[in-house]
């Protein structure tokens, strides 16, 4: 099978190693020229955590590595997914698989990333492929288990088929919007979980996750999905690897954020949290963790202040 990685980052630096060297595909992975870190993957086959066998091949030409593949792999930050996609057009898209790897929404519009991707390849085989996992515990042959989910049951087994091996454990999500919204929302948890690591209220984080899937749940619900999607893999099944775990940035990033520390990598968190406060509005629900999370970020709030009266409102039922 011939696989097509869009993106050579982190995540798509190890789906390209994954597809090549757990599942025996012919790979490609694609990167801009103008991108240092690709020029570096190039001359020497490596990153800091990834040595790439002889079956992965390096491309700077997007055209061409998307017409050589039967499936594409897409991993690029979401908040530039749209301007990715403009540089495609359906007719070499067509016949192909595309399996999105990526977790966010869309900030500027609200709209969901197979949303986006819809407006642009209507008629593509598309998945996605969410849940728990960090590179460096893969790396150390430490498996986990993860989600395909599509709107068609025979794109989720072709893709469940072409990627499964034993350090990935694949389920069928049966719920493609409250997964795409339940994987971009965690990032948002792991904000409020490093901003509580700074503050020293690491204790708070058990109430975090419980009221963060539920708050989460609610707008699934709302939207049209189904609450429970919030209690899978793509949600609270992420929360250690994105509210505990050393590995995660966006942790990190709150971590930092509440301490006056810059923070240089991507913490896809925070243009999705402008996203969610969008879609929290559009369907009448009440967001407060994220509400609070954006107040500090975006709003200049006081972490201390925001974060303890968060966890010190009235009195309610808790469900």
């Amino acid at each position: 099978m011939k696989v097509t990685v869009c993106g050579c980052g982190r995540w798509g630096s190890f789906l390209a190693w994954y597809a090549a060297q757990q599942c025996s595909h012919t790979v490609t992975l694609y990167g801009r020229e103008n991108s240092t870190h690709f020029q570096q993957l190039v001359q020497t086959h490596s990153n800091e955590l990834i040595t790439f066998p002889d079956t992965v091949q390096f491309s700077s030409n997007l055209r061409g590595a998307v017409q050589s593949a039967e499936v594409i792999v897409i991993s690029v930050g979401a908040q530039s997914l749209r301007s990715f996609l403009q540089e495609l057009t359906a007719a070499e898209c067509a016949g192909k698989t595309f399996v999105l790897c990526m977790k966010g929404i869309e900030a500027t519009t609200g709209l969901r990333l197979t949303q986006v991707v819809r407006e642009f390849l209507p008629d593509v085989a598309l998945a996605v492929w969410v849940g728990p996992g960090h590179v460096q515990d893969f790396l150390q042959g430490i498996p986990n288990c993860m989600v395909i989910d599509s709107d068609s049951m025979e794109v989720k087994r072709r893709v469940v088929k072409i990627f499964e091996s034993p350090l990935i454990r694949f389920y069928f999500g049966d719920d493609l919007l409250g997964n795409e919204v339940g994987a971009a929302a965690k990032n948002v948890i792991g904000i409020a979980a490093g901003m509580l690591d700074g503050l020293n209220k690491t204790a708070l984080k058990g109430a975090l996750m419980s009221r963060g899937t539920r708050e989460i749940g609610r707008l699934i619900q709302a939207m049209g999905g189904r609450e429970i999607t919030a209690y899978g893999l793509a949600h609270l099944g992420d929360y250690e690897a994105t509210v505990f775990s050393r590995y995660s940035h966006n942790r990190k990033f709150g971590e930092d954020f509440v301490q006056n520390v810059h923070y240089e990598k991507l913490a896809e968190g925070v243009p999705t949290v402008t996203a969610l406060l969008q879609l929290g509005e559009r369907y009448a629900v009440e967001l407060p963790i994220c509400k609070a999370v954006d107040s500090v970020i975006n709003g200049g709030q006081e972490p201390n202040r925001v974060l303890s009266g968060l966890f010190l409102r009235s009195i309610k039922m808790e469900f």
